[in-house]
């Protein structure tokens, strides 16, 4: 009998959304949390999928957000079972929340988590959060008192912060709860860890690798030339996750993909009460894997 599923629920997301997806042999599901390459991923499987730069329509139609309460998930299982190529499905949900079917294949794309945390707090002052509690039914966020944070003073304060896990994914417990999960699954031949680096670093050699996990045919030039930030922040406006226009600009969302940033906006004190948060959080050998040494 397979293991109950972990509910995950925030304002805009149910993981109870999966219960009602019919998957297929050979579906991707993409695993990450937030800003840490899940619109590369996806961009990436469109490519190794469809075979083609010009997209037959945008990103996020293709590959839709599941869990997202912002479309009924009526509209998105009909959407996706009127699909006849490979389905490559994003959703934000640890793989603990996900069913687990042998013929699906499932990537989890991880990044470091300061770097996470920066191109979060810039995200945030992107959003139209009075459009997203439109969608979703709920009251809209309240106006802040006084300015907003420094990224340095929210950085810090994310590092600090101690919330469960379960109820807030995109902490520091959140982003390590997502990853252990995933570490401990990573020997499954249809579970495929990523790392934003690698990509960053050989984005052709991670392109022909996943082909090669998924059983797709490599990529040409043309196509890995389509997946670089660069070529992607040009076509935004097809790329960026926001089909019901919560960002805006949609341009803001591919800010800069740098690596290593988080840590440069700390002092020492900082940085080594984050390695000591990171080790009570996940095991040495997901932390050597996922840091990098920076």
């Amino acid at each position: 009998m397979p293991d109950a599923l972990t509910r995950y629920r925030s304002p805009d997301e149910d993981s109870a959304r999966w219960q009602g997806f019919a998957a297929r042999p050979g579906d991707i599901v993409i695993s990450t949390r937030s800003k840490s390459g899940t619109t590369w991923m996806q961009m990436i499987c469109a490519l190794l999928v469809l075979r083609t730069p010009d997209l037959p329509a945008p990103l996020s139609e293709l590959s839709p957000w599941l869990d997202w309460l912002a479309e009924p998930s009526t509209e998105v299982y009909r959407r996706l079972a009127a699909q006849r190529h490979r389905r490559f499905i994003k959703t934000h949900t640890p793989l603990d929340g996900v069913p687990a079917d042998p013929r699906v294949h499932y990537i989890v794309v991880a990044r470091h988590p300061l770097d996470m945390a920066v191109s979060l707090h810039h995200q945030g002052a992107n959003l139209d959060r009075s459009r997203l509690a439109e969608l979703t039914g709920q009251p809209g966020a309240p106006e802040p008192d006084g300015p907003p944070p420094s990224v340095e003073q929210a950085l810090v304060r994310w590092i600090d912060a101690d919330p469960d896990p379960r109820a807030e994914l995109d902490s520091l417990p959140g982003v390590m709860w997502h990853l252990r999960d995933a570490w401990a699954r990573r020997h499954r031949p249809n579970v495929h860890l990523v790392h934003y680096d690698d990509l960053s670093a050989d984005l052709t050699g991670q392109m022909h690798r996943l082909a090669e996990l998924l059983d797709l045919d490599p990529p040409g030039p043309d196509l890995v030339e389509a997946a670089t930030f660069d070529r992607m922040r040009a076509r935004a406006d097809r790329l960026a996750p926001d089909p019901a226009g919560v960002f805006k600009d949609r341009r803001a969302f591919f800010r800069n993909g740098r690596s290593g940033q988080g840590s440069a906006l700390l002092d020492g004190a900082a940085r080594v009460r984050y390695r000591a948060r990171a080790a009570a959080l996940a095991p040495p050998d997901l932390l050597a894997w996922l840091h990098r040494d920076h």
